[in-house]
């Protein structure tokens, strides 16, 4: 599961690293994006354009009666996406990048839940795999647009604290992702976890664990714990 993650490279950055045009206001740093948050996402326009722009985190599908069920839908299984009524259409056509420059995992310890940060090893930024919807609020007619991160059974470094993590795609994986002529059987060896050696962790404070806290020491690694789990 991916509960959390930090957002903090700008969107003008984000649209030139991604190759991208920004439709989308500067919302500042985010160290601890949450669920029902409204965050920067990649999509691929019919003309083939990639725009970024802000989504709200937890899926709401096209036919949902009402906006509870997003809570529930902030993740999607990479190995049910083509069955789950939720997510199979979205796989099919909406698919999206989320920009993230690395997310949050809890390990059990006989104090309570110690979170680890975990990020690209050399500091790069990462490209969640994503889908995306459109709602339509059948009071008003609001339009809300939504988007889920993808997830996938957990790398060796990953498992120590979790046995999901997000799908992290390989940055020549991007554009067929993105590319809606891309059949979604045709996807499955970009949904696997990433390599060991792409990712770096490291114990946080446990501030992170509260969605009102914010900043730059949310990320920083903390004394006391080991850089790994074990």
């Amino acid at each position: 599961m991916c509960g959390r993650y930090a957002q903090f490279t700008s969107p003008g950055d984000i649209a030139e690293i991604f190759g991208a045009t920004l439709d989308i206001a500067d919302l500042g740093p985010r160290f601890n994006a949450a669920p029902m948050q409204w965050l920067p996402v990649i999509r691929q326009r019919p003309s083939g354009e990639r725009v970024v722009q802000t989504l709200r985190w937890g899926l709401l599908p096209s036919w949902a009666k009402d906006e509870t069920i997003a809570n529930r839908l902030i993740n999607a299984r990479a190995e049910t996406l083509a069955e789950k009524p939720s997510f199979r259409s979205a796989l099919r056509k909406r698919r999206c990048i989320v920009p993230a420059d690395g997310f949050y995992e809890w390990a059990k310890r006989p104090d309570g839940k110690q979170p680890y940060y975990i990020h690209a090893s050399d500091g790069s930024i990462l490209a969640f795999a994503g889908l995306w919807e459109r709602w339509t609020q059948p009071d008003d007619g609001e339009i809300i647009d939504s988007f889920t991160i993808v997830t996938t059974a957990a790398n060796d470094r990953m498992r120590e604290l979790h046995d999901r993590m997000p799908v992290i795609l390989a940055p020549d994986a991007t554009a067929r992702w993105l590319d809606p002529a891309s059949e979604p059987n045709a996807l499955s060896d970009l949904l696997g976890p990433c390599p060991d050696a792409r990712l770096a962790l490291h114990p946080v404070t446990r501030a992170v664990g509260n969605v009102r806290n914010e900043g730059a020491e949310l990320i920083a690694a903390i004394s006391g714990e080991n850089t790994r789990t074990h």
